[in-house]
């Protein structure tokens, strides 16, 4: 029996935030509209804008102060994060409707894996269908990529905004995508692109068609993965579960002027420290590895992780590797962001620490009450009494991750 072809869509919602802004109040419409942070605390960066403000020259993350003199006319709105995620949750209901095989991927964009769907067309029709209902029911214009893979569809989606509709076979790869350069590729950032260059890889084809041991000698596993999207293999299924797995805690903050300061920048490291230990104990998580994230005032980024022995979540401990990290790569410029991120994160009930000499004393006290724990299951059975019980936590603010990804909580199943 012949395997049915597999037809995958990535739907991308356009200019996200100012469609919803737009459709909320309609007057904005064919108005150049903005949606920003607070420009006096220095957050006035654009989180997105509309099409008729990119006519203008305006673009997402330029700055306000930026924005606006290149588009006197630009509307400036604040961000309405309860807006955007009920727009998010009707669009992923709409496309659940269809299939179950429905996996979001941020609040805006996600695929669908509508191989065994009864379309009763082909598939651009029935993409057609569901771009122009989501229109309808809520006034909101998307873009669909069509095709084998995941990678491709996602890449396809890109090709024609707004309101466009693409589809790229595998065989089209060689003509399509390679001659273009690598950076424009999903999946390689401007630092991954840069190591491309250093050994002559300059667009998608001489990726697609470097040698697998060089790519493994100076990227490892990432460079083969990213070879093998490069020629259009992407074996990945559409995982509606994938959304719940969380793979790091992390927050930054933008400071409100340039700091060279010591004392201050350890405060801001303290406090963001605070907010990821408190996060990861409201999801009752650990992690295995440290981040941080330096951005300087001439917007040049610098990172450095490190790996643990043992679950990283008190905030004792990650203040004190975040402030070891920064000294290890801080060379005395002014800064301008912050952040700190615990990476490799898993559920910590499910992790086995480590003994040291420095947690050593710690279950030394603890000796006792497993004793007696052992004693009191021993006499009136193991299910009497438990040395611990995993408390569904309410989430607080400090649980969230940032307004991109709260839409998460709308997915989980009631």
């Amino acid at each position: 029996m012949q395997r049915k072809a597999r037809i995958i869509f990535h739907l991308d919602m356009n200019s996200f935030y100012a469609s919803v802004e737009q459709a909320h109040d309609p007057s904005l419409k064919g108005k150049a509209i903005a949606v920003a942070g607070d420009p006096k605390q220095r957050r006035g960066i654009l989180v997105t804008c509309s099409y008729e403000a990119r006519a203008k020259g305006v673009y997402t993350t330029m700055s306000v102060w930026e924005a606006k003199r290149k588009c006197p006319e630009l509307i400036l709105l604040p961000p309405n994060f309860e807006r955007y995620r009920a727009a998010s949750k009707a669009m992923f209901d709409i496309l659940r409707s269809y299939t179950p095989l429905v996996e979001p991927v941020s609040i805006d964009e996600g695929y669908m894996d509508v191989s065994d769907v009864e379309m009763g067309q082909d598939a651009v029709a029935f993409a057609e269908s569901i771009q122009q209902r989501i229109i309808r029911e809520l006034d909101l214009p998307s873009s669909i990529g069509i095709a084998p893979n995941k990678f491709l569809a996602k890449t396809a989606s890109n090709m024609k905004k707004p309101m466009g509709i693409t589809v790229l076979r595998k065989r089209e790869v060689a003509e399509k995508l390679w001659p273009l350069p690598v950076i424009e590729m999903h999946g390689v950032g401007e630092s991954t692109s840069k190591k491309f260059e250093e050994f002559g890889i300059n667009t998608i084809g001489d990726l697609a068609n470097a040698a697998p041991g060089l790519l493994k000698e100076k990227l490892g596993k990432v460079g083969i993965r990213l070879s093998e999207r490069a020629n259009g293999i992407d074996n990945r299924g559409v995982d509606p579960e994938s959304v719940f797995d969380t793979k790091s805690v992390g927050n930054s903050t933008t400071l409100p002027y340039d700091v060279t300061d010591v004392d201050e920048i350890e405060k801001v490291l303290r406090l963001l420290s605070i907010k990821v230990a408190a996060r990861l104990e409201s999801k009752n998580l650990a992690g295995r590895s440290i981040t941080i994230h330096i951005r300087d005032a001439n917007w040049k980024n610098k990172t450095r992780s490190k790996t643990v022995t043992n679950r990283l979540f008190e905030e004792k401990e990650i203040f004190q590797l975040a402030t070891t990290l920064f000294h290890a790569t801080w060379k005395d410029e002014p800064i301008r962001l912050l952040g700190v991120t615990v990476n490799n994160v898993y559920d910590k009930g499910e992790s086995v620490e480590q003994l040291s000499i420095f947690n050593f004393e710690e279950h030394a006290k603890e000796e006792p009450i497993l004793k007696l724990v052992e004693q009191l299951q021993t006499k009136f059975g193991k299910d009497t009494i438990k040395r611990g019980i995993k408390v569904k936590k309410k989430p607080s603010l400090e649980s969230k991750t940032s307004f991109s990804k709260d839409f998460l909580d709308d997915h989980e199943k009631k």
